[in-house]
């Protein structure tokens, strides 16, 4: 029997909790939430198989610390958990402290991943289960499986990958260490920096009409619903935009980027830093004519 402390948050978290209870050769003796957002779905799904429910503000305080020694568990395990463990809570299991990350490490360490591989035109994205250490996503690779990106994808159809794929190789990862079957890979040996992804805040989903038509559809696309959208302006309007599409034969040439160039069945024209997209999902109130300019700001 394996004993585990479960950190965690959202559907991915979810996935893989269901998949941890349903071994019988598998004990999640507790269960911490996010402190600021507590997880109403990971509360219940605790709730409903007997476990302890745990909240700090603060996991790596005296009080927290002398909980988590009571519980005598063996592993600890994070899914989108968002504290950082320091080297006491890391080190008190015997096994320590593992984390699943939905990015390929040691490249996309950070926050927002998803989105960030879609903007970079990334043709996989990768979900990988690591040692957790005091840095951020740069501990030892236990696991780690790659997705591919196609040019259907977008951010939602990732995120519903993600989900199912961390559960999958989170639980994968936690029978290696079960089995004492861990060959660790450190991060160094495959790209000495590796690369770190900063969180995504209100005002970065502003278009840049500047940017080229296929890193404008990749801008949108990782953007779209269920995220903020990318935005834009007409004037003093706000447009928020969830879908682009490359226009098949559009051929470079010099003009007013964001310049409305036409209307389509589905929507309208826009000129890029080289080309033009159609613009085929939006939001707004007003009304759109040919000659208009998308602007990143109120004018």
């Amino acid at each position: 029997m394996l004993s585990i402390g479960y950190f965690g948050d959202g559907p991915w978290a979810h996935e893989a909790f269901r998949k941890l209870t349903a071994d019988e050769t598998i004990e999640i003796r507790f269960v911490s939430v996010r402190y600021d957002r507590q997880d109403p779905i990971l509360v219940a799904l605790a709730k409903e198989n007997g476990i302890p429910v745990e909240i700090s503000k603060n996991i790596n305080s005296d009080e927290f610390m002398k909980k988590m020694k009571d519980y005598r568990v063996d592993l600890f395990v994070s899914m989108s958990f968002n504290q950082i463990f320091k080297a006491e809570m890391i080190n008190l299991p015997r096994l320590r402290t593992i984390n699943c990350h939905a990015g390929k490490l040691p490249f996309y360490r950070g926050r927002n991943i998803l989105n960030w591989a879609l903007i970079n035109d990334e043709k996989e994205f990768g979900i990988t289960v690591h040692y957790v250490d005091e840095g951020i996503d740069t501990g030892d690779i236990i696991l780690q499986r790659t997705y591919s990106i196609t040019d259907e994808d977008d951010y939602g159809t990732l995120l519903e990958r993600a989900y199912v794929g961390c559960g999958d190789v989170l639980y994968d990862a936690v029978k290696m260490v079960q089995g004492g079957k861990v060959c660790v890979i450190r991060q160094d040996t495959i790209d000495r920096v590796g690369m770190y992804c900063g969180m995504r805040k209100p005002g970065d989903e502003i278009i840049c009409w500047d940017n080229t038509s296929r890193e404008l559809f990749n801008f949108v696309r990782a953007l779209c619903v269920p995220g903020p959208m990318a935005c834009s302006w007409i004037g003093d309007e706000e447009i928020r935009i969830n879908k682009v599409r490359m226009v098949e034969g559009a051929r470079p040439y010099i003009n007013i980027p964001g310049q409305i160039l036409g209307r389509s069945e589905e929507g309208f024209y826009v000129k890029t830093g080289d080309t033009f997209v159609e613009v085929t999902e939006y939001h707004f109130s007003g009304r759109i004519k040919v000659g208009d300019r998308l602007t990143e700001e109120r004018r």
